[in-house]
């Protein structure tokens, strides 16, 4: 699936069509350069599921949870770890295989981690408000 966003009023929607498309997929990794909106889109994916809680990147904590309507939401960022030890210290694979979603920023940094299923999400920058979202089922 491919989306073209042309500016932040366009992600809600795009962020609606990604959540149908994923069926019943609560695994979502991230790709996409720094400032290329990762953190912007999931804000709107986790407008969607319901939640009313302010969405911040959690690149401190490694992990946010949100409570949407009927999921509870798990938000990481993985850029700052040195090794994929760390996010297995911290209980990842708990949360992958929690049921709950899990949206998942630099999903290159575990990429012995990530369970065998998810929703590949590669942001693409195309101009200075616009981008390009490619989305895959099981596919980087």
């Amino acid at each position: 699936m491919l989306l073209t966003i042309q500016s932040v009023s366009d992600l809600y929607p795009a962020a609606s069509e990604i959540i149908n498309f994923s069926a019943n997929s609560r695994i979502f990794l991230f790709y996409g350069e720094m400032g290329a909106g990762k953190t912007t889109l999931i804000k709107a994916l986790c407008e969607c599921l319901g939640t009313n809680e302010p969405i911040t990147s959690p690149t401190f904590s490694i992990v946010n949870e949100y409570i949407g309507a009927k999921n509870k939401i798990y938000h990481f960022d993985f850029y700052r770890l040195k090794n994929q030890t760390e996010a297995l210290d911290m209980g990842c694979e708990e949360y992958f295989y929690s049921g709950a979603y899990c949206f998942i920023e630099w999903p290159e940094k575990i990429p012995d981690l990530l369970p065998e299923h998810y929703i590949a999400i590669k942001i693409n920058i195309t101009g200075e408000n616009s981008r390009q979202i490619i989305i895959k089922k099981d596919l980087i």
